[in-house]
């Protein structure tokens, strides 16, 4: 099931474009459960971080396409973006924020179907695995590939991914045992998981990451930490 979410400001075109996504659907054996959004505000405001394709008018009164754009790269870079637009001048502006590709309307089945095929193609067999959560300051979707390391925060906990800082509302127990499941990931102590693909070297009870920073290993978890740190790197030979 692919979740769309559709945002333009005439009610008129949701309904047409879903008619063509439905006869996609029908034709290629896919099912797609719809989202619509009359502004670029609303999409954000019930933003979910598991959208899988967002078709978006660029000119909308509330918050154009691009504003919205922009706002949603920040938290989010896998979901596909389709702009829809009238006017080809705004193209190119739209792919400074990451557009998978542009319709122009009024909108043809024969090109939303290339599209799509294109889309599906390049994203088929590369579904990678991340973690979505929403805090005070908004939804987040999160490749685990970019989550480098996770400590206790408080009561929660505060992950650092990408150039952020952001805190999930889990205790680390509940959150090493989501994050070890994925074999980059492991336990080095009470407070602390990291990702073992940042790992560039130990130094006594510290993990140097290649980002420079450091993450303490604990004494009792250290043999543990350094047999499974020896097994991951072996397999990556």
């Amino acid at each position: 099931m692919y979740k769309i979410a559709i945002c333009d400001d005439e009610n008129i075109l949701i309904s047409d474009l879903k008619a063509l996504l439905t006869r996609y659907a029908e034709e290629t054996g896919r099912e797609f459960c719809f989202f619509e959004f009359n502004d670029g505000l609303q999409l954000l405001n019930h933003y979910q971080p598991d959208f899988d394709l967002i078709f978006m008018d660029i000119k909308m009164e509330t918050m154009d396409g691009l504003e919205t754009a922009e706002e949603i790269r920040r938290n989010d870079s896998t979901v596909g973006i389709v702009f829809l637009t009238s006017l080809a001048q705004y193209v190119w502006k739209g792919y400074e924020y990451g557009a998978v590709n542009y319709l122009l309307k009024p909108l043809k089945y024969g090109r939303l179907k290339m599209e799509l095929d294109r889309f599906f193609e390049r994203y088929k067999g590369r579904e990678e695995p991340f973690l979505a959560f929403a805090n005070d300051s908004g939804k987040y979707k999160v490749l685990y590939k970019n989550l480098r390391f996770a400590e206790t925060h408080k009561r929660n906990v505060l992950l650092h991914f990408d150039d952020q800082q952001q805190v999930i509302y889990k205790n680390m127990k509940e959150l090493s045992a989501l994050l070890e499941v994925q074999p980059q990931f492991c336990r080095c102590h009470a407070s602390y998981v990291v990702n073992l693909s940042f790992v560039k070297s130990i130094e006594g009870l510290e993990i140097l990451l290649t980002t420079g920073e450091r993450v303490p290993i604990s004494q009792p978890k250290r043999k543990e930490f350094m047999a499974k740190l020896a097994d991951f790197w072996g397999d990556m030979l």
